[in-house]
């Protein structure tokens, strides 16, 4: 099959669906690739970049009329009507808001994949285009920030006087709200950031911004994305965006709602109300705007010399990465769908990945998709019927003090009876214990893995004590020296294959 790459007809879009390296991907899994000529030039994808990987630059006549037609945006009603009955197009298509756009395309009699439509599962995560937009965007919108508030982000102390750094609060903890966390963090800035989905918070903290709590009822997500707020929730938080807004020099806003407008979370008196100097990034544009004030594709400057931007190609504004990163998705989307690499798509309803991203099939409409049971979901309540676990054994106040107090009676009568040197072994063994105990008890789960490779040394000191011990005349000493290498050496190549395996799950098939 050919799939064919056409120039983007949006005014200003600056992103192609495949650079030179995607497209050659493409080829690999069999696919006879042809790019319209121009199409990556704003992307520093000339073509002769496409010429030098070995792939086919040609007409628009030769775009499409391929068998699949691989764009950014949606296609309009005069790119649909250049598609050949049967045919593929994959795109992004808001088709949950377009629903003019799904019509045309089962009209047409074409196959259509709608890329913003990919599950967030943790199998569909490497063809997830809305994140990988995302994550850009949020970057950027850091930098469109900076550059209009035209200070330092990082604090100073010169012998002229005292810098304090930049205050940024981002609103929405999601893929771009997290990179704009990190973004700002790394600039030195002092991060604040709040999102009505409390399970977000320790990737808040875990990225060195302080995680902005208001009193009021929120439940954990079912899929990823946050809820439409009630109005005790919105009233909850209503006066803490007004606070936090007054207080930072620059906000960044990323609330959406799918499917919905994008709820205005900062009113006019909040930005009335903040410093001169200040900026806001509106990252929901697009969608109407986090702000009162916020003019689609546009930077307002208000009254109180406050700066408003409110780009929706703030992804495009870095379009060579971008559309390195939207091509990977669609490699990761076709190696899906072309299982046995003969460069033929097959169309497998029964994958949740699949139905979810198919909008229509040969004439007729598939949208919406069946609901998915996705991984930020919760896990299911066990039965009714089922048998209540046994509660863990805990031990009491009583019992910990009874321990302790046994602990340090054998402590005392070893190191009043027994002969030298086992008072200073037993002691040393005594402080070891006590240590690891509260050091290992303390570390955060997310940290386990890499203190697997700590456990392993220590595991290799303990293997060299036991064969220094092992050639003793003494029988126990013998014993106790081949028990030691044994366990201590189960352990080194247990802590080697699980961190094997580990890192196995991170890299790429050929």
């Amino acid at each position: 099959m050919r799939i064919g790459i056409p120039r983007e007809s949006k005014a200003g879009e600056t992103l192609v669906a495949a650079t030179s390296t995607t497209a050659g991907q493409l080829q690999k899994l069999g696919y006879d690739v042809v790019v319209e000529a121009g199409a990556g030039v704003h992307s520093s994808q000339p073509d002769s970049a496409f010429t030098d990987a070995e792939v086919t630059v040609g007409t628009a006549e030769d775009v499409w009329s391929s068998d699949i037609v691989i764009k950014v945006n949606a296609p309009t009603t005069e790119e649909i009507s250049r598609l050949r009955s049967g045919a593929v197009i994959v795109s992004i298509m808001a088709p949950g808001r377009s629903p003019e756009l799904v019509d045309a395309l089962a009209a047409q009699g074409v196959t259509a994949l709608a890329m913003d439509a990919v599950p967030r599962i943790s199998r569909a995560q490497s063809m997830d285009v809305l994140s990988s937009m995302a994550n850009v965007a949020g970057y950027r919108a850091v930098i469109e920030g900076a550059h209009a508030f035209g200070r330092q982000f990082t604090g100073q102390v010169t012998a002229a006087g005292k810098v304090p750094p930049a205050r940024v609060f981002v609103v929405g903890a999601g893929v771009a709200g997290l990179a704009a966390v990190g973004a700002a963090g790394s600039m030195g800035a002092i991060v604040r950031s709040f999102d009505v989905r409390p399970e977000v918070a320790e990737q808040v903290e875990s990225m060195g911004a302080e995680f902005v709590t208001v009193d009021m009822e929120s439940e954990v997500s079912t899929d990823g994305y946050a809820k439409e707020m009630t109005e005790a929730q919105v009233a909850a938080t209503a006066v803490m965006y007004d606070e936090e807004s007054r207080a930072a020099d620059i906000v960044i806003t990323t609330a959406l709602i799918p499917g919905r407008p994008a709820p205005k979370l900062i009113t006019a008196e909040s930005i009335a109300g903040m410093r001169t100097g200040s900026v806001i990034v509106d990252m929901a544009a697009a969608n109407g705007g986090n702000t009162e004030l916020t003019v689609t594709d546009d930077v307002v400057v208000t009254e109180n010399g406050v700066t408003i931007i409110g780009y929706t190609d703030l992804a495009g504004r870095l379009a060579a990465q971008t559309s390195q990163l939207y091509g990977t998705n669609i490699v990761n989307l076709l190696k899906l769908m072309t299982p046995e690499k003969d460069g033929v798509m097959t169309l497998d309803l029964e994958d949740v990945i699949v139905r979810g991203i198919t909008v229509a099939d040969q004439g007729a409409s598939m949208w919406p998709p069946p609901p998915v049971q996705v991984s930020a979901a919760p896990a299911a309540p066990a039965a009714a019927a089922a048998e209540p676990e046994a509660p863990k054994a805990q031990l009491s106040a009583g019992a910990k003090v009874g321990l302790v107090l046994g602990a340090i009676a054998a402590f005392w009568l070893v190191n009043a009876t027994a002969p030298d040197p086992i008072p200073k072994h037993f002691t040393t063994l005594m402080l070891s214990i006590v240590i690891g105990y509260y050091v290992i008890g303390k570390v955060a789960h997310a940290l386990h893995t890499p203190l697997m490779s700590v456990t392993n040394a220590i595991s290799g000191v303990v293997v060299v004590g036991a064969l220094l011990q092992i050639s003793s005349d003494d029988a126990a000493v013998r014993a106790l020296s081949t028990i030691a290498i044994l366990l201590a050496s189960i352990n080194i190549f247990g802590g080697f294959a699980v961190t094997r395996r580990m890192l196995g799950m991170f890299s790429k098939g050929a």
